[in-house]
């Protein structure tokens, strides 16, 4: 065997299938999206080179701007909804009844599809037979909102499901993480004198930022790409007030039937998802590592 896998050619055996299906299903996309992004093409016509035009009604198309702004309301929204998440780990992680069941509850989210999750809040929603405007007339309110026929409250209306659809998600990532702590490091801060709060904010969460990373990494990148959910839901309506860049990308692409345009509306999103990364990144850089054992 490590005669095998000392042999160049054989190593290169090995890593081709893997390699071949990565070239494949990523770099390959990406560089025909950008290539499409270059082109005037309806996708059924020839293609015309037209360099960066694309690119340049882009920048000038408020829109889109409008989109982008949607899909950054949206990162935001969802980075701010990490806090509650990680509270509620907190409160799981702790001796507290009913900690299991709780946890499966919360992971029931996680096995619905995304068009299940918005044919439930639709019906939520509905303004006249939904539950959230019959409960709204019992207390007393004459003048019910229409959830998502309203520009106003349209991307807040959304965000609710969002929100409820990854909290299993993040919420398990981070009770394993703050389960991973050794109760050892928990029991000397509480024969020191610590309280709850205190082991809270200086153990559990220290040594637990390398995850929280991630998952700020996850959370406004799944952001900015966000589609299923709001396109069942409200089609980027009323009148693109819910419109975010994977919608609009939709729209160009197969109701305008601008396939070069839309490629660029594509490529233009990866480029943006990597430079939020690489920020995230490097604003919670660390020299210093945590370690336990």
């Amino acid at each position: 065997m490590h005669k095998v896998m000392s042999n160049p050619k054989m190593i290169a055996l090995y890593v081709l299938p893997s390699l071949l299906l990565i070239l494949g299903i990523i770099y390959v996309p990406i560089i025909l999206t950008g290539y499409y992004g270059l082109m005037q093409w309806d996708g059924v016509s020839p293609m015309t080179f037209i360099g960066l035009e694309n690119y340049k009604t882009l920048l000038q198309d408020a829109a889109f701007g409008n989109s982008m702004l949607h899909s950054f309301l949206f990162a935001v929204l969802s980075t701010l909804s990490l806090s509650v998440y990680m509270l509620i780990a907190l409160v799981l992680s702790g001796q507290i009844k009913g900690a299991n069941l709780l946890r499966k509850i919360y992971l029931i989210p996680m096995l619905l599809s995304s068009v299940a999750i918005a044919q439930l809040w639709l019906k939520i929603y509905h303004p006249s037979s939904g539950i959230l405007n019959s409960f709204l007339e019992a207390l007393g309110v004459e003048e019910t909102p229409d959830w998502l026929a309203d520009p106003d409250i349209v991307l807040t209306a959304l965000f609710v499901p969002i929100l409820w659809q990854y909290a299993g998600f993040y919420i398990l990532i981070y009770y394993a993480a703050l389960k991973n702590i050794p109760s050892s490091l928990i029991e000397a801060a509480r024969i020191d004198g610590a309280n709850s709060l205190q082991i809270a904010l200086r153990i559990k969460l220290p040594l637990a930022a390398e995850v929280i990373k991630v998952t700020v990494v996850l959370a406004v990148v799944g952001s900015l790409k966000y589609f299923d959910l709001i396109y069942v839901m409200t089609d980027g309506g009323p009148n693109g007030a819910s419109e975010v860049m994977a919608s609009y990308m939709y729209s160009k692409a197969f109701r305008s039937f601008d396939f070069g345009y839309a490629s660029a509306i594509g490529f233009f999103l990866l480029i943006v998802c990597l430079v939020m990364t690489w920020g995230i990144r490097r604003l919670t850089a660390t020299k210093d590592t945590i370690e336990y054992s």
